[in-house]
């Protein structure tokens, strides 16, 4: 049997694979080569049977034993061989095929080869709400009301849904079990699939008389205010968890939560990022030059800055702890980055521009009025000399 590939190649393990690592590698090439899946498919059927048989042999630890120390030759002339062929699961050993099969049957029909009855305490479902807050109140925290409509047990029929003074009935289609069995013929003879039964939901029983006032399902629901507090340092698309304020729970199980996912609102000035705040502040060109306080917004008000002379644009100051708390510690705070951003008049009287050009004489930056003077005069002469 020198053209068959090595079966630990097939599966795509190695040599020291545990059987849990084999069956897993198995149950995947089964699901996707079973011709079921690609009728038709002469390519996939051959790849299916290689892979069947290859996981015959390892999944039986003596016949693994005998392939490892003899490979295809220890099943030749008769010497142990994959057997059973395809029409039952002799060629399997002790393998648990049943739980294999079960298991790739209901993943292609539909259903779970082993699923748990789903009639036992299950817990509600999660609600989910937004609610929008100002860049403040996501620093410093708040409280806000969420208006929602919240299930609850119904009083008339105590959460059965059946109409008072009646009883559900046990379901005649899975015997109360939540679950019906369908058993399918196949190349690997019977295999039984498991499905929630259709005639229930799984819950086992049935309403034949259902209270009007939930109309059988058991929960009413209103219109209800919950108060959520928000904690300080939360940021934009986080969410809140509060217990048990979800869907109730089936067959006594504990309800479920709401989740709010806060929605924080844009600043006109200031900007975030983790907990630090970053913003712009502009300064007069008088402020730069000759120093002084300047007044700087903040999320704790305004406060005052002593600006060092010759301050230069986008020069950036730190404001230490003006940022945002810290959700696990409100005690601890980030900072504030500021860019101090020179402001150049665009609107300027002739006494305001006659003191900025004595200023700019005096800097050396242009020429006195007698200077221009002197030098268009001796200018004149030059022509005249020449």
């Amino acid at each position: 049997m020198a053209d068959k590939r090595d079966y630990y190649e097939v599966l795509g393990v190695d040599r020291g694979a545990d059987d849990s690592a084999i069956k897993s590698a198995y149950r995947k090439l089964a699901k996707k080569y079973h011709p079921d899946v690609n009728p038709g498919d002469k390519e996939a059927e051959k790849k299916f049977k290689e892979a069947t048989e290859a996981y015959g042999i390892l999944s039986d630890p003596q016949k693994r034993k005998q392939y490892d120390q003899f490979g295809h030759a220890a099943f030749e002339q008769g010497g142990g061989g994959a057997g059973g062929g395809f029409g039952g699961f002799g060629g399997f050993g002790g393998a648990d095929m049943g739980d294999i099969f079960g298991d790739i049957f209901g993943d292609l029909f539909g259903g779970g080869g082993r699923r748990r009855p789903n009639n036992g305490p299950m817990k509600g479902a999660n609600l989910r709400a937004s609610v929008r807050i100002t860049f403040e109140e996501a620093v410093f925290g708040c409280e806000k009301e969420l208006e929602l409509n919240l299930k609850d047990t119904c009083t008339t029929c105590n959460g059965t849904g059946a109409k008072p003074g009646t009883s559900p009935e046990t379901c005649p289609k899975c015997h109360g079990s939540g679950q019906v069995v369908y058993t399918q013929q196949s190349m690997f003879g019977t295999i039984q699939n498991v499905q929630t039964c259709p005639d229930c939901q799984g819950s086992g029983k049935i309403i034949k008389e259902k209270c009007t006032q939930c109309h059988g399902t058991g929960f009413t629901s209103s219109r209800k205010k919950i108060k959520v507090t928000i904690p300080a340092g939360i940021d934009n698309g986080q969410s809140i968890r509060i217990r048990e304020k979800g869907e109730p729970g089936v067959n006594g199980g504990p309800r479920g939560d709401l989740m709010v996912e806060v929605v924080v609102a844009r600043h006109p000035i200031f900007q975030r990022q983790d907990m630090n705040i970053f913003s712009t502040a502009p300064i007069t060109f008088a402020q730069a030059a000759l120093g002084g306080e300047v007044r700087i917004s903040t999320v704790d008000g305004d406060v005052l800055y002593d600006v060092k002379p010759g301050t230069q644009t986008d020069t950036k100051v730190r404001l230490k702890g003006k940022g945002v708390p810290s959700l696990r510690n409100k005690n601890l705070r980030g900072d504030h980055y500021v860019t101090l951003v020179v402001e150049v008049p665009t609107k300027l009287n002739e006494e305001a521009k006659e003191a900025l050009r004595k200023f700019d004489e005096a800097c050396g930056n242009r020429p006195s009025s007698g200077e221009k003077k002197k030098k268009f005069g001796e200018k004149l002469k030059d022509m005249f000399e020449n």
